[in-house]
């Protein structure tokens, strides 16, 4: 690969950090990807398609996709190596990405952690090798988020041993679904699963919707969703059943199971903690998006920075020369601070992935609930934070590169229409978040509650008191030990960290009301909706920040850690310069400390200018799938 510093020591050190364990999965896919061709522009959608399928059977015979699955069926459990090289297809065509989540992440795991070895020993390895091509249909036209309400119906018959899978009103439809309108041949349904007129909540069956020679199977009817904004070579399309039976052992039972004569039995009585474990195993798909979101903000802030260090505009009077874009103040607060946030949600990406790898790897599935738990707390907050950032960091990107980067040729116009429904799939953003606002609600009254009743007192009364101080303005400097070092990573920390908690602490208080008898719990929830979503917020933002500190301590190379050390900087005090409001307001900082946040962001994007380009070159994205005419510019 071609870089502006092939020579440069801290080039090396830093890939070394953002490839982080799983680095020779990283190297080959990256291998692959430079024998792949890109799709070609111009493509019809049906095309497009053909084209991007064509991909899926190239990738399919790398073997590279078998490695999350069990080793008894050609795999290598290796369940964190699989969505690091999925995370790593992002550099690439962002269609392949999604049909390969979908056939390998979505239905592939879906058989792989909800099924059992009546479902693997038949259906793993064709999956595996592509010869299955499937879906993943959860989403329903009038319940996308709200999977606990779906409607679709899954009821048994005892006389037959059949479920019968039936959408029973339009809102029921399935939507949206990746391989349903043009390749797959079985879906994963999720449905209300009835025995003995009883309902036990949502469970997925395995249903055949395609027969081999490609027609709809009976009672299934399949249409297509047609162009979108981005992301035509995946073929999504909707799926309606019309009581389509299929047999008993086409449930999914390895958390329930239902016998001949109709009898329904799980190894979790409770049915919310059933359905919230059965969506907790699937929750590498968001871990997925939030990685495919960081390599398509990679991959544009490698364009665009390229761009502005060699794209010159205007003279300066006291030389006469043009000016480099890059060297423009307004351009560097444009790209480096989202380049410097990019680096940080690389690094708790990599964290995630790890636990994810702890928690799922073959023989550790489902030993650690509270563990489990917290992941997919986890992974919902890094997935909306993470897919924002790419959406605001590639628009930016178009921006920076002008004209340039409107041009289909050059690559941005399709990276930012494709990514764009990263915000809203595989959970949406705003949703996920207030997922992670309850789980953090939870974990706070379990620490209240340990702290006894005297502690409990003692702590409320201190809630209060702060209360009462921030509505009378006696608070200024109560947080405060000493002033504040922009410059500090332990002010850092501890002014990200503060935030987080304080207003966590305030929701609790907020909500309390709504644990009395007759309260309305609905309306006081949704008053306090913008305190919960900026508590979310506020505790990702000091998840990542903790990441990329302790990924500066782990540098050894000493140029490449004080470099990185500034990308932390600025990744910090730019989080808190955006939200400086609440920092004044709650006597975190004073005026001038706040200034001073300001200033220091102008010169960390001054002092991290001319490493720029070595900062984007250590992402190792391929040539050959940056290679556009922007990049000729002289």
């Amino acid at each position: 690969m071609t870089t502006a510093v092939p020579t440069d020591p801290r080039l090396h050190a830093l890939r070394t950090l953002l490839d982080g364990r799983w680095s020779a999965v990283r190297e080959e896919v990256r291998e692959q990807m430079g024998r792949f061709r890109p799709v070609e522009p111009g493509l019809s959608t049906e095309e497009y398609r053909a084209r991007v399928l064509e991909l899926v059977h190239e990738l399919a015979a790398t073997k590279r996709p078998h490695a999350g699955f069990a080793p008894e069926y050609g795999g290598e459990g290796d369940v964190g190596g699989t969505v690091v090289g999925f995370q790593t297809l992002g550099y690439g065509d962002l269609s392949l990405l999604v049909k390969a989540g979908v056939q390998w992440g979505l239905f592939g795991g879906a058989v792989q952690v909800l099924g059992t070895s009546r479902h693997h020993d038949e259906y793993l390895r064709p999956i595996m090798d592509g010869e299955l091509l499937g879906c993943f249909a959860m989403t329903e036209t009038g319940h996308g988020s709200d999977v606990q309400n779906l409607r679709t119906t899954g009821t048994y018959d005892p006389d037959t041993h059949e479920f019968v899978i039936d959408t029973p009103e339009p809102g029921a439809r399935k939507d949206y679904i990746g391989n349903a309108a043009r390749d797959g041949r079985m879906a994963v349904v999720f449905a209300q699963l009835v025995t003995r007129g009883e309902t036990h909540g949502v469970h997925a069956f395995l249903v055949p919707i395609r027969d081999d020679a490609g027609a709809a199977m009976p009672g299934v009817t399949i249409s297509d969703c047609g162009e979108k904004a981005g992301l035509n070579g995946v073929d999504n399309g909707r799926l309606v059943f019309d009581h389509v039976r299929v047999p008993r052992g086409a449930l999914l039972n390895r958390f329930a199971d239902v016998a001949e004569d109709g009898t329904y039995s799980s190894s979790i009585e409770n049915e919310n903690r059933r359905f919230f474990t059965m969506l907790g195993t699937l929750v590498r798909g968001r871990i997925s998006v939030a990685g495919g979101a960081g390599s398509a903000a990679q991959k544009a802030l490698a364009l665009a920075i390229r761009y502005g260090a060699v794209r010159r505009q205007f003279a300066d009077p006291t030389t006469g020369e043009e000016v480099a874009l890059l060297d423009y103040r307004a351009h560097q607060r444009k790209l480096l601070p989202a380049l410097a946030t990019t680096y940080a949600l690389h690094l708790a990406q990599e964290d995630l992935v790890a636990e994810m790898h702890r928690l799922q790897a073959p023989g550790a599935l489902g030993t650690d609930e509270q563990a489990q738990r917290d992941l997919e707390y986890r992974a919902a907050g890094l997935k909306a934070v993470a897919t924002w950032h790419a959406t605001a960091t590639i628009q930016a990107c178009r921006e920076a590169c002008g004209g340039a980067g409107y041009l289909a040729e050059n690559l941005l116009p399709q990276l930012k229409a494709d990514s764009d429904v990263f915000t809203t799939f595989e959970g949406d953003n705003t949703v996920l978040l207030q997922l992670l606002a309850k789980g953090l609600l939870s974990e706070y009254g379990r620490r209240v509650g340990k702290l006894g009743p005297l502690g409990t007192a003692r702590f409320a009364a201190g809630v209060v008191a702060e209360s009462a101080a921030e509505k009378t303005g006696l608070n200024k400097l109560s947080h405060r030990v000493k002033a504040f070092a922009p410059r500090s990573a332990d002010a850092q920390s501890r002014l990200l960290h503060d935030r987080a908690e304080h207003l966590l602490a305030s929701l609790a208080r907020r909500l309390r009301p709504a644990l009395a008898d007759g309260a309305d719990q609905f309306g006081i929830f949704n008053g306090a909706q913008d305190h919960l979503l900026h508590a979310a917020r506020a505790h990702v933002d000091a998840v990542v920040y903790d990441a990329v500190a302790t990924a500066v301590d782990q540098v050894t190379d000493v140029p490449a850690r004080e470099l990185l050390a500034q990308v932390r900087d600025l990744h910090a005090l730019s989080v808190i310069e955006a939200d400086r409001a609440w920092f004044l307001e709650h006597g975190r900082l004073t005026v001038a400390e706040s200034r001073a946040v300001t200033a220091a962001v102008n010169d960390l994007c001054a002092s991290l200018r001319p490493h720029a380009r070595l900062l984007v070159d250590a992402f190792g994205i391929p040539e050959s799938w940056l290679d556009c005419p922007l990049l000729h510019t002289r």
